[in-house]
């Protein structure tokens, strides 16, 4: 790695650890959540969902999740960022490993880290969560960070996908026996994308996290990135881009990560199953905190990328008060958001948030999630109490 890379990357750690990365943030000192002030203090949640909450460290081939109540910072740290996978975490060569692009394509191609790396780079901001994330979990299976890589149209247009391919398929080195109507076969983690959602510019392949090359948990040397989707799309230790005609129906396409709802089709209400993709429109309070005497209640948005509209804030029953949003947030970032809290009264309270995107969508309350057999995709507004 050159120096001036090296020197990139220590500059980015530098700025992570601060929580200051964009020109002008320092100007805003009470936008510097989340990190705590001097002389702030957490108040504690009183709700059954953080009494019975439970945080473990970081595992080998565990699912870890991040206690949000204590975040602080702006990006998600390497080793606090969420972890998910189901078949292990599997020991990757970087210096053996390749990348091929196989199927429908004008031209097989395969890459090295160093052909990847020596492509044009991109660098996003891009926050995500588990689709299976949740209230339970205080929605700990989440994460923000800064990623470096290659634009993965680049990779298909030099492929050139051919007429009539459907599908894009994407494998891991991740793999495990399964018994599939009683005989064992051994299968990879793999997600697939349709032709225009994998075309999409904003989808990467990652090689750099935080300025810090791809740590092996988060799926060493490569893994892919689809900014707006669940993190069940980003398929970590990438070794094959595939290119077909028909649709993929692996595991985790067909059988997992799938909704069962019911749901209103042309008059007729049926139980629809959905493989999970994009983010819904979702909030999210993680604390408060407490300065002199002054509140403030602070939390943050995931969705697909939709411009927002406004996030607000109500207490019991009082009126939803707009809340500010902090003026670093992206596209396709986390939105962290921040509420004054003016001379709350003594007792417990309830407080809650809502996001309305620009297309007038509004996050839903548990009340109208739709029924569904399955935990996935839980972003219903997540009511939070607290004594003062």
């Amino acid at each position: 790695m050159n120096p001036e890379g090296n020197g990139r990357r220590k500059l980015l750690k530098g700025a992570l650890g601060t929580g200051i990365l964009a020109a002008g943030a320092a100007s805003v000192p009470h936008f510097l959540f989340p990190a705590l002030a001097q002389g702030e203090r957490l108040v504690p949640f009183s709700d059954d969902q953080s009494q019975s909450f439970q945080w473990n460290p970081i595992q080998p081939n565990t699912t870890h999740w991040q206690d949000t109540r204590e975040i602080n910072s702006y990006f998600t740290d390497n080793e606090k960022f969420y972890l998910v996978q189901h078949y292990g975490q599997p020991e990757v060569d970087n210096a053996s490993w390749r990348l091929k692009v196989t199927g429908m394509v004008d031209n097989e191609l395969e890459f090295s880290l160093q052909d990847l790396m020596g492509r044009n780079n991109i660098e996003q901001q891009v926050g995500f969560e588990c689709g299976g994330n949740g209230q339970r979990l205080l929605h700990g299976l989440i994460g923000n960070a800064n990623w470096r890589g290659v634009a993965l149209n680049s990779i298909l247009q030099e492929a050139g996908v051919q007429d009539g391919a459907k599908e894009i398929v994407f494998f891991g080195a991740d793999t495990s026996n399964e018994e599939i109507r009683g005989r064992e076969v051994e299968k990879a983690f793999a997600r697939s994308l349709s032709i225009p959602d994998a075309m999409r510019p904003e989808n990467m392949l990652a090689f750099e996290m935080n300025g810090e090359p791809l740590p092996h948990y988060h799926g060493k040397p490569v893994r892919l990135l689809v900014p707006g989707w669940y993190g069940v799309a980003n398929v970590k230790w990438l070794t094959q881009i595939h290119v077909q005609n028909t649709r993929y129906m692996g595991r985790f396409m067909g059988r997992d990560y799938v909704t069962l709802k019911k749901t209103n089709v042309g008059g007729t209400e049926r139980w629809v199953e959905n493989s999970v993709t994009t983010m819904n429109l979702k909030s999210a309070i993680v604390r408060v905190v407490e300065s002199g005497g002054q509140y403030r209640i602070q939390g943050f948005v995931l969705n697909d990328g939709t411009p927002l509209q406004s996030v607000e804030v109500k207490v019991d029953d009082g009126p939803w008060q707009r809340a500010e949003m902090n003026p670093r947030n992206t596209k396709y970032s986390w939105k962290l958001f921040s509420y004054n809290w003016n001379s709350p009264a003594p007792g417990e309270h309830t407080i809650v948030s809502r996001v309305t995107d620009v297309n007038g969508n509004i996050q839903i309350t548990m009340d109208q999630v739709p029924e569904k057999v399955s935990f996935w995709e839980d972003f219903a507004q997540f009511p939070r109490k607290i004594n003062i």
